[in-house]
């Protein structure tokens, strides 16, 4: 039976280094406070006026050219963003507009860090179903120009970058495929990590009293996110592998979402998983959301640790909340 696979994959982050010791210039905090609660020492910024989808250009371009395919060749855009250039139209319209090709469909996926994972499921789906050939699946987000970089934020601030990644879905019928995934929601849980503001549910939807509050910066509980990824992270790793004949033993790289390093240590020691097969870059980027498991996963097939022929399991945790895991064969 026909199923999808990642043809190529490209990612990207802008030029802009910001370390720990540059955001201690602007707040209340330090390098070794950073580094102690989130394994984090540096993230890229934006310069300037530059949105999502320019991020997701750079790294389409790269994941069309490594699967040996032009935009002409795309039936469909997935963009997973938080971020979006603009409130609407989403972001997927503004990248096919880069592109050059009028006409594709696009649509954004507003899962924020599962954003990928439910992109993927997706991009099986219409691969599977027929219903497309070649789907062009992006996970972009510019964090930095919509933070609160001052004392009151950093406990947020500190967490993310900028960047992008993106992969070119497509059919096969060799052993290289994504196996399963699995995803879950939990809106119950919605506000203790969010964006409050502007929304359509306030009116008006932004005031000055809003923007003194910093009611349009995110927002999260910590301690709560963080138990519930890890006890939902292992929990959903063990699902997927168990209803598809798999041990924990068989996977061969873990790549997790990056949105905490002491999460992702945490779950490593729960699922007594080797910590040498797990991808972790969050030191170098931070929190990029939906943009994390994929450039995680491309720099792991450019530098070697992700070989063809390996069982790969992507997982991920985020606001929604959402989770979930996907088993790929490479």
């Amino acid at each position: 039976m026909t199923g999808s696979t990642l043809l190529g994959m490209g990612h990207y982050v802008p030029p802009r280094v910001v370390t720990n010791n540059d955001l201690a210039g602007l707040m209340e905090t330090t390098d070794e406070w950073i580094t102690q609660r989130t394994g984090i020492k540096e993230r890229h910024w934006v310069d300037g006026n530059v949105g999502a989808s320019e991020l997701a250009e750079i790294a389409s371009r790269g994941a069309l050219a490594e699967a040996g395919l032009t935009p002409q060749d795309i039936d469909l855009i997935l963009f997973a963003t938080l971020s979006p250039d603009l409130n609407f139209p989403g972001s997927g319209c503004l990248l096919q507009a880069r592109l050059g090709i009028p006409g594709v469909p696009a649509m954004d996926i507003r899962n924020q860090c599962t954003g990928f994972l439910y992109g993927l499921k997706t991009a099986d789906a219409y691969i599977r179903s027929g219903m497309a050939r070649h789907v062009l699946l992006v996970g972009a987000e510019v964090h930095s120009t919509g933070i609160d970089v001052t004392t009151r934020g950093r406990d947020v601030a500190v967490l993310f970058g900028d960047g992008a990644g993106a992969a070119i879905v497509g059919p096969t019928e060799g052993a290289a495929r994504v196996i399963d995934s699995e995803l879950h929601a939990d809106g119950r849980f919605a506000e203790i990590l969010m964006v409050e503001a502007p929304a359509s549910r306030m009116n008006p939807r932004l005031s000055p009293q809003m923007l003194e509050e910093g009611r349009h910066y995110p927002k999260m509980d910590g301690r709560s996110v963080f138990k519930h990824a890890v006890e939902r992270l292992p929990e959903v790793i063990h699902s997927v592998l168990k209803k598809n004949g798999y041990a924990l033993s068989d996977v061969d790289v873990l790549v997790p979402h990056q949105a905490n390093l002491r999460i992702n240590e945490m779950v490593t020691r729960q699922l007594g998983f080797a910590p040498e097969k797990v991808v972790n870059n969050i030191q170098k980027y931070g929190n990029t959301t939906a943009a994390s498991i994929p450039i995680a996963l491309h720099e792991a097939v450019l530098d070697g640790r992700v070989k063809k022929g390996q069982l790969v399991l992507l997982a991920g945790f985020g606001a929604g909340l959402t989770w979930g895991a996907t088993l790929v064969r490479w």
